[in-house]
């Protein structure tokens, strides 16, 4: 298709509904106002919201402003870290579930891959396994995403065998990691310590940079890019894609057409237990120092960056680019919190509303629909 084509099928397109709005009586308007404002609630409070904090960030004493190159560049710095987590977290979405064991798997990975991927003991005197030879990275990085995927598998595995809900089988699954990752920070001579000296090459291979247009960015950044057009690709050009839509949208018209609804389930959670385990490698690197309270709550993000991105609790919809449009808006949301000197504890409570408009929202649409 040329730009002439695209560009008039566009513009034909908003013609068409431009016609049809000018069609509509003066309380059919009023309606369909309304409607539009309940749809984009969200989108357009945070529209509000960065309009605020940069008008306070050029009134104020600030270096840079709120949307500065430097600030934009640092909000995809925190997306591209995030990222991993939401993509893993929408499929299961898709299936009208969650997981809340999401955050535990990188925790307990990122654990892994950190005291195994230690300064030799001549470098740090504090090594936890100091018998240990460094192993390969792509040795340890195998290691963390099979380990993420076999927990992903068993938690499909319970969903799909014995009808459990994902939320409780999740949940469980969350205390015994905690549980694990517990006794694992004992092991050697850690003492349940912070687990950081990591080898220079590994940090290099996460946070090393590439410059780009003068500003550096992370690898890992790059990597969070790969891992969506990969997962996009799942989505939208394989089978297991389309059996994840099919399953999600009714389960039982899925399996009389003939997709295996136990096969597709233990699929998408074990595809996004990998991508639980490539992102504790990920922040291992990236914080440098580990411990039992890594990733705690980070499954929170995840899910209301789905939620904000479109990817419906009612099952089978949701898109790669939603999720992806997701994690942004909640970075810039966090960011826009912090430059307006909002504390932690707060940002919590304004997350989790975030999660019950978007969620309440999501479920009128799916009202409407009906």
């Amino acid at each position: 298709m040329n730009k002439g084509n695209f560009f008039s099928r566009l513009s034909g397109g908003m013609s068409k509904r431009f016609d049809g709005y000018r069609a509509l009586d003066a309380r059919s308007k009023r309606i369909w106002w309304g409607d539009f404002f309940v749809r984009n609630a969200i989108y357009i409070i945070i529209v509000l919201l960065v309009i605020y904090v940069q008008v306070y960030s050029m009134s104020g004493s600030f270096n840079n402003t709120f949307l500065s190159f430097k600030s934009i560049i640092d909000i995809v710095k925190r997306a591209g870290s995030s990222l991993f987590l939401a993509l893993g977290v929408g499929g299961i979405i898709v299936l009208t579930g969650t997981d809340l064991s999401a955050g535990r798997i990188m925790g307990l990975t990122a654990c892994l891959a950190a005291s195994l991927l230690q300064n030799p003991v001549e470098e740090y005197a504090s090594k936890m396994f100091p018998d240990l030879a460094t192993p390969p990275i792509i040795l340890i990085l195998l290691l963390v995403m099979a380990f993420g995927g076999a927990v992903g598998a068993l938690n499909g595995f319970c969903v799909a065998k014995f009808k459990l809900h994902p939320f409780i089988v999740t949940l469980a699954t969350q205390l015994m990691l905690y549980g694990a990752v517990l006794m694992y920070v004992q092991l050697g001579t850690n003492g349940g310590g912070p687990i950081s000296g990591l080898t220079e090459e590994y940090k290099n291979a996460v946070k090393g940079t590439v410059n780009v247009g003068g500003t550096a960015i992370p690898y890992y950044v790059f990597y969070a890019v790969l891992a969506a057009a990969l997962m996009w690709f799942i989505w939208n050009r394989t089978t297991l894609g389309k059996n994840m839509y099919a399953v999600g949208a009714n389960p039982e018209a899925a399996n009389v057409s003939g997709v295996s609804v136990m096969t597709t389930t233990i699929l998408v959670f074990m595809m996004a237990g990998i991508l639980y385990g490539f992102s504790g490698f990920i922040e291992a690197a990236r914080v440098g120092s580990n411990g039992p309270t890594t990733g705690v709550n980070a499954e929170l993000d995840a899910i209301a960056a789905c939620v904000i991105g479109g990817v419906s609790f009612t099952g089978g919809t949701g898109k790669i680019s939603g999720i992806v449009t997701g994690v942004i808006l909640l970075e810039i949301i966090s960011v826009a919190l912090q430059w307006l000197g909002v504390s932690s504890d707060l940002q919590y409570i304004i997350k989790g509303l975030i999660i019950l408009v978007a969620v309440a929202l999501d479920m009128r649409k799916y009202l409407a629909k009906k």
